[in-house]
């Protein structure tokens, strides 16, 4: 497996500067369902991590120019 890209970005869910990275396979297949799109290439995944007891991370969706691209912020689950 590759190492995924990650970048600084401001996530409007954290309201602030937080690290995100490039979707998996597995998160763009679901996202493509989701949205009903051909291609999700373009959202990145915020990976601040909420709770440290738990490791539950914020996992919004932004693009890369685009800190809001949906009306209402798009989180993907947690992976199982």
């Amino acid at each position: 497996m590759t190492t995924l890209r990650t970048k600084k970005y401001p996530c409007s869910t954290c309201d602030a500067e937080q690290l995100h990275r490039q979707l998996t396979r597995a998160e763009q297949e679901q996202l493509k369902e989701r949205l009903g799109r051909a291609g999700v290439g373009e959202f990145w995944i915020c990976e601040n991590v909420l709770d440290p007891d738990t490791g539950k991370q914020c996992r919004n969706l932004r693009t890369g120019w685009l800190m809001k691209p949906f009306p209402k912020p798009i989180r993907l689950p947690e992976p199982e």
